[in-house]
């Protein structure tokens, strides 16, 4: 009994030049049934990475537009600069291998939070808590998870804030919730990280006393930080009353601060 289309099909693959043996009209039901599978699970990692990349653009708009509010109210810039990056499907799939997590798109959302990363490099570390106190605030964004390594240090010496967070993505099908990873440090900490990672992992480092030094080097940039802080702190509270001309002159310079 002929099958509805079964014609069709066997022109189809007729004219795509595929041997006589795999013309069954059966035998192509079943492989173009694989090919069509093989196509959802590419078009939902396909989905899930738009929906990532929209996130962390969402991210890192609000994270420019409260630094540009910031200037314009304190005269003064908390973050230095923004890195965006998605993790590349191998990334990926390794750190599901690690974990025994089964390979899905389903798993891959579920159990993978960095998939979207934002590093915000900043100034001052006061500046970090300032950052993420403004970002939370936002009604849209929900804490997932904090791990603060600035004030409890990896045994490495590595310093930085570390939040997921979850931002709604408006897609032609509808809302779908996406977590980011957001890191916070200073330039100091992100220079030591940096070349701590090429040191370590591109050069396969397992010298005890090398890593040692990498450990007093993190302390080194730590007290560092603490101290210019503390400068900054001290010549904000010596600076004296300004005048009213000085106040307009101030005011005035605020308008000159972009908005794109």
């Amino acid at each position: 009994m002929e099958h509805p289309g079964e014609n069709n099909e066997l022109t189809l693959w007729e004219n795509a030049g595929f041997p006589e043996q795999v013309q069954d009209p059966k035998l192509m039901r079943l492989l173009m049934k694989g090919a069509n599978n093989v196509l959802d699970v590419m078009l939902d990692y396909k989905q899930l990475m738009f929906a990532e990349s929209s996130a962390m653009k969402i991210i890192r708009t609000k994270l420019e537009i409260l630094d540009t509010e910031f200037k314009m109210t304190h005269n003064r810039d908390p973050i230095h600069s923004i890195q965006t990056r998605l993790k590349s499907q191998a990334s990926i799939l390794q750190k599901m291998s690690r974990r025994g997590i089964e390979p899905t798109t389903e798993n891959m959302e579920r159990y993978i939070s960095d998939i979207a990363g934002v590093r915000v490099i900043c100034g001052y570390m006061d500046d970090i808590y300032t950052v993420e106190k403004l970002l939370i605030e936002h009604e849209d964004i929900e804490l997932l998870e904090r791990k603060d390594y600035i004030l409890s240090p990896k045994p490495s010496g590595y310093r930085s804030l570390h939040l997921i967070v979850q931002v709604p993505v408006f897609l032609p099908g509808g809302v779908r919730k996406t977590k980011v990873e957001v890191q916070l440090r200073t330039i100091a900490m992100d220079f030591w990280a940096s070349l701590e990672h090429e040191i370590r992992y591109k050069k396969d480092l397992d010298n005890k006393a090398l890593l040692k030094r990498l450990e007093t080097c993190a302390e080194v940039i730590a007290r560092t930080d603490e101290e210019m802080q503390a400068i900054r702190v001290q010549m904000e509270a010596q600076e004296n009353p300004t005048k009213e001309m000085e106040q307009i002159l101030e005011k005035l310079r605020r308008f000159d601060v972009p908005l794109g």
